[in-house]
């Protein structure tokens, strides 16, 4: 299936901004994370298509995943 995932911040550093993968059928938020080496507690924000999801949601054909590292500032 295919799934297009959005990176933020730093989340970019040495990947990339969006970009459109394959993954098996029944594929999890946190198969996407560990494809990526990005550990769940990392993640402040994770949405699918908009919403807020878990690391155990189930991703299905066409879904957006968005991904947000924490975010400090002064």
């Amino acid at each position: 299936m295919n799934v297009k995932i959005k990176l933020f911040a730093t989340f970019r550093e040495g990947r990339f901004k969006v970009e459109e993968r394959e993954f098996p059928e029944e594929s999890q938020v946190g198969d996407v994370l560990q494809s990526l080496g990005i550990a769940p507690e990392e993640v402040a924000i994770c949405l699918v298509n908009g919403r807020d999801a878990k690391e155990d949601r189930i991703l299905e054909e066409g879904d957006t995943l968005s991904l947000f590292p924490p975010v400090g500032g002064g």
